[in-house]
């Protein structure tokens, strides 16, 4: 009987080395696998010219807008998620807790004299490329340009508008 008991014991240390082993086994493969599939999706930096020159203060979504008056005729770096649509050009809180309403909003205001070009190409934010535009509804971006307090974007209905945009990253 002690015999068996000692067996018993003995053996389970074992079995579970060997589990062990197994799940490692296991588990390294699928880590792997996870971290290539997570390396496939590159960063997008649209970059122009235009204010190469200034600095950027980088600034959270809604630190800025809390401040927004600190803030206006200053270069800033913002990110959030960018929301178009038929007369919609909006850069919202990426939160899900927030409001994400016009009036908690910034316009965006493209310009074509602050052209956006892939880093490293010729290829513009607004081209039409491998049979499709750039898609940039509904995605989180950061964006760099100027606060101006005095343009409240289409119908007046925004708290300010980002101009003379000089990058976006996807």
């Amino acid at each position: 009987m002690f015999y068996l008991k000692y067996l018993i014991v003995m053996a389970l240390p074992h079995q579970k080395q060997s589990i062990l082993k197994w799940s490692k086994l296991i588990a390294l493969p699928a880590l792997l696998a996870l971290m290539c599939l997570s390396c496939n999706h590159q960063k997008k930096i649209y970059k122009s010219e235009c204010d190469i020159d200034k600095d950027f203060k980088s600034i959270g979504f809604k630190q800025l807008m809390d401040s927004l008056d600190d803030y206006d005729q200053q270069y800033i770096e913002v990110s959030g998620k960018y929301e178009e649509d038929k007369g919609i050009s909006a850069l919202v809180n990426d939160s899900l807790f927030t409001d994400h309403s016009v009036s908690n909003s910034l316009w965006v205001d493209f310009s074509q004299d602050c052209p956006l070009y892939l880093s490293g190409t010729h290829q513009g934010l607004f081209e039409y490329n491998d049979g499709q535009f750039t898609q940039i509804n509904n995605k989180q971006v950061t964006i760099r340009g100027i606060i101006v307090l005095s343009n409240k974007g289409r119908k007046n209905q925004y708290k300010a508008t980002i101009e003379r945009v000089s990058l976006v990253k996807l």
